[in-house]
């Protein structure tokens, strides 16, 4: 069965001047424009495509690959609003609607957002969400407490970051437990710190044990991982570099590499700082 807003492999059946068709079960033959189609496709061959609706709403198949596909959320830029919705970039040619209905606040042109890719069931038609909590799971989470998990920062709060976890439950990050930037749509691992009485979901960007090291340790750690695993700087370094680096006195940039050593996280050696790996 042929998935609209999804990829399928496909047999081609026809070919013609504007492209090849090919065999879509019980939506019929399926175009693909000549654009799409390799030099050397002939009849039999079987090719992966995305299949979605074009501009005239005619089930069509392209090898491009979309920013997303349906029940899927991604972070999409607003590249037109008008009197029936907004439509955004997600990589093909036709962009994808938002309803009005849909927006969880009012879209602007040229912002970007979060939304849930859908098929709406009534139109067939592929189209999106920035009203997540509808399409996520509000039964209780299955998850373990220190569990890894894939995070989609989708809004921020007085507490902190919101995030959907696993693309399917929705958690909080406080933002005194971040110690590097964090933007709305950033994906990122993570992981499950606490699951409430009440079922909300308290996350980390750190493991359990990274967490008893302080913010300033946490900061180095995360310096070291942005440089590739090495800094060139020393207990013998400036004042001012230290600062200018991450953003601490000299004193307290000691204190966290002490920290640190002791818990055998980094190496320190007279040319500088390295994760230790072993």
């Amino acid at each position: 069965m042929v998935e609209i807003g999804n990829f399928n492999k496909l047999k081609v059946v026809k070919h013609v001047d504007f492209g090849v068709y090919l065999a879509g079960g019980e939506l019929g033959e399926i175009l693909m424009p000549i654009r799409y189609v390799s030099e050397g496709c002939k009849d039999g061959d079987i090719v992966e495509v995305f299949v979605y609706r074009d501009s005239e709403d005619r089930v069509i198949a392209t090898t491009e690959q979309p920013l997303a596909r349906i029940e899927e959320f991604a972070f999409l830029k607003a590249v037109t609003v008008n009197n029936i919705g907004a439509f955004l970039d997600w990589g093909l040619m036709k962009d994808l609607f938002v309803p009005f209905r849909e927006q969880e606040k009012k879209m602007e042109e040229g912002k970007s957002y979060v939304v849930k890719i859908y098929l709406d069931k009534k139109s067939d038609r592929i189209a999106a969400s920035s009203r997540l909590t509808r399409f996520l799971d509000q039964s209780s989470a299955d998850y373990k407490e220190g569990q890894s998990v894939e995070l989609l920062v989708c809004g921020a709060t007085e507490l902190g970051y919101k995030a959907v976890i696993n693309s399917s439950h929705m958690g909080i990050i406080y933002k005194n437990e971040v110690f590097r930037p964090l933007h709305i749509g950033d994906r990122t691992a993570g992981f499950i710190k606490k699951i409430r009485e009440d079922g909300k979901i308290d996350l980390s960007l750190q493991e359990a044990g990274h967490e008893r090291i302080g913010p300033a340790a946490e900061i180095i750690i995360s310096k070291i991982k942005e440089a590739g695993g090495f800094l060139p700087v020393t207990d013998k370094s400036e004042p001012e570099i230290i600062y200018t680096i991450f953003g601490m006195s000299k004193k307290v940039y000691k204190k966290a590499c002490g920290t640190l050593y002791k818990k055998r996280l980094i190496i320190i050696d007279k040319k500088g700082l390295k994760l230790n790996s072993a």
